[in-house]
């Protein structure tokens, strides 16, 4: 079944900012149910990064994530 034309793919993984100003990786994996409806699961990697460059670089070692994949909020 093909996905929603209308629903926007989200990238893969997040980069966002705690209240501690710590900054925490988000890995995103979407799939889709028999309706062609967006089921998406969001794992918090454990470990806290000083930067969004460190985070990238741990993304990339360990998830194989490529430029272009990371979405920053």
């Amino acid at each position: 079944m093909k996905p929603d034309k209308a629903y926007v793919p989200l990238k893969p993984f997040l980069i966002t900012k705690n209240d501690d100003g710590m900054i925490r990786l988000t890995v995103r994996e979407t799939r889709y149910n028999s309706q062609g409806y967006p089921l998406v699961t969001a794992t918090v990697v454990d470990q806290a990064f000083e930067t969004a460059t460190k985070a990238r670089q741990h993304a990339a070692a360990e998830f194989r994530a490529k430029p272009g994949e990371f979405a920053m909020k």
